[in-house]
Parts: structure tokens; sequence; C-alpha cells
């Protein structure tokens, strides 16, 4: 088969490799699309590749090609998004259902091969069925789509209550609408992108707010009355934000940091103080799985994917660039600000 290949640092390249078997307990999935994570992109253009040669992709959807011995869930022909965690299951973490901490887990893009090819294999349980109403290119969403879920669930979210979400990409739009699912009275989202909060918008976000205008923390301090807001959700992973986090909270908030920090971040002893005054709840998030395996996040994902509830804009993707122009896609990601969006493999194109 066909699959992208870093073979070391800057030098993925579209080659024909062994296709895969499914042992017992596992399906082999024939890949329709796949969306490239901010996290892989270190791991062609910098130095966090595991090893050589590999194969990357973990936000992907496709079809049951065929079935290992034993698997009784699925059957050929079902449209499934792929689940890349494959956690251990003995663990004292697992076994108590937290297998986002496994401490002995493996990863499908990054530990093992992944969808950036035509063909990928997982465990059964790895494999998410989803109805004909959502589209392969909402499958390849439903990773990121779990990471903002399980998050919000990470704070003692209750509904009726002011939310604001710090970040407008992917995750930050999908948190967003999660909230309001969940029954958020008013959710604004900050970005310093015309375009990110035109899409939050439209997606249902109550306000946006331009981080850029020089009155926009006056601006979001009136949404509530200038009490700050009960939920604060930071998705970017950028220092200004999670700053701008510690500010936004009220009194007693909820402040959860789902966006993965790139840079050492320090807090003066007054923006720390925040916290203090505030006595509000801070918490991070780590990817997006709950018990029974893969969890709630992705059964609730596949569900209101389907009814609308959760929804999906062509905004979201950037471009759909095929398997064989991988190498062209992640040369994007060196200019900063030229992609806008999710970049989308194409396995079959």
């Amino acid at each position: 088969m066909k699959a992208g290949v870093v073979y070391a640092k800057n030098d993925i390249r579209y080659d024909e490799i062994e296709k895969p078997s499914p042992k017992p307990g596992q399906v082999l999935i024939k890949v329709k699309y796949t969306g490239i994570c901010g996290s892989d992109i270190p791991r062609v253009n910098g130095d966090a590749c595991h090893y050589f040669p590999n194969v990357l992709g973990h936000e992907f959807s496709g079809v049951i090609e065929e079935l290992g011995q034993g698997v009784t869930s699925l059957k050929v022909g079902d449209r499934v998004a792929g689940v890349p965690l494959v956690p251990c299951m003995k663990c004292e973490d697992c076994l108590k259902g937290n297998y986002s901490l496994c401490k002995h887990y493996s990863f499908i893009g990054s530990r093992e091969y992944g969808s950036f090819a035509e063909y990928v294999v997982v465990p059964e349980k790895n494999a998410v069925k989803f109805d004909d109403e959502v589209s392969f290119e909402q499958g390849a969403f439903f990773e990121p789509a779990t990471v903002a879920l399980h998050g919000l669930q990470r704070l003692d979210y209750q509904g009726g209550k002011s939310v604001a979400i710090l970040g407008g990409g992917t995750i930050g739009l999908f948190t967003m609408q999660w909230a309001k699912i969940y029954g958020a009275k008013e959710v604004v989202v900050f970005d310093i992108a015309k375009e990110r909060l035109e899409l939050a918008k439209a997606l249902g976000a109550t306000a946006v707010i331009n981080t850029l205008d020089e009155d926009f923390m006056q601006k979001a301090k009136e949404f509530t009355g200038g009490k700050g807001y009960d939920y604060v959700y930071e998705t970017a992973g950028n220092t200004v934000t999670m700053k701008m986090a510690f500010k936004l909270a009220a009194n007693k908030a909820g402040v959860c940091f789902i966006g993965t920090p790139t840079k050492e971040l320090t807090f003066s002893v007054e923006e720390w103080e925040n916290m203090n005054r505030k006595e509000f709840n801070l918490t991070g998030s780590w990817m997006s799985y709950s018990a029974p395996f893969p969890g709630r996040e992705w059964e609730l994902t596949a569900h209101y994917f389907k009814r609308g509830d959760l929804k999906f804009d062509d905004s979201l993707i950037f471009k759909k660039i095929p398997l064989s122009q991988i190498a062209d896609a992640f040369e994007m990601f060196k200019t900063a600000g030229a992609v806008k969006g999710k970049i989308l493999i194409d396995s079959e194109a």
C-alpha cells in the first residue's frame, strides 16, 4: 500500500510499504481522511518523532475492510472513526478508567503506524461506528471533538452559566459547541483571527471578541456585568491566553487548560494572585477517554454529530490534500499563518 512515511526530520515521503493484516481482536480500516494534528507537525518538521521510519496520523475516518479473529462488534463495510490511544488496561490508572493517564500506553500514529496511509490496523475497540448521516470528513474530526468534550467535563460543569473560550481553533470551536449543548447561558469566544471569530459566531457563539482590540478586556467583562466568567477554557496553549484566563475568571470560577503549551510559562505575583483572591479552581485536560473505553466522549460525538447539534462547517477544513502530496502539506506549516484551519489528507485521492 501507499503511505506517507517519515524517514527523518523534514523527510516525509509518499512511499510503498507492506499492507497490514489484522491479528485476532483487530480490524483493518480502509482510510478515507486523516486530519493533520498540531502534534504531528513537530514529528515531521522537528525532532519529536519517536522512531524512523514511521507512519503518523491519528485523526481519521474510514471503512472496515477486514476483521481479525474474534471481532464481534463490527462488520465489513462499517463507517468508523479511529480511536488512537491503546491503553495497557493493566496499570492502576487504567483499572480506574483513567485511560488518558495510562503509564504504558501505545498510540496509533506516533508509537505505532497510523493513518497517513491507505490502510491502518487498530484494535476492535479503537474503531467507533458512525451512521450514514455523518460524513467521512466529520469522522476525521471525532478525535478533536472528543478532546473538547473531555476538557469541558474536567470541571464540575453546570448549565445556565457564562463560559469563555480562549482560542477559536478546532478544539476551541468544539468546546464552545459542547458548552452550548450542555446548557450554557452564554459562550464568548476569544481569538485574534477575524475568520475564526466569524466561524465561531456561525457555529453558535453568543458573542466573539478580538483580543487585538485595545478595549477587549472591557468588552469581555461587560458580558458578565463585570463579574467575570463562571467557566474559562483555554484551548490555544498560548502564554497570552493562559494568563488571560486568570483575569477573565469570576470568583469561585472553574478554569481548565486544554491547550498544550510549547514555551516556558511564568506568572507575576499579581497575575497569580488572581487565583488566590478569586478562589477559582484550576485544572488541566489530557486526551479524551473515560470508562468503558473509549468512553462517553466518543459515543456522544457520534450521537450529536448525527443529530446535528454538534455542528460541522466546511470552513473548519483549510484544504484537502491527496496522500501523494503529503510532503507539500507539511511544508505549508513552515510559513507562519499560512494554514488557517484543518488540513485533511485524502488517502483515496
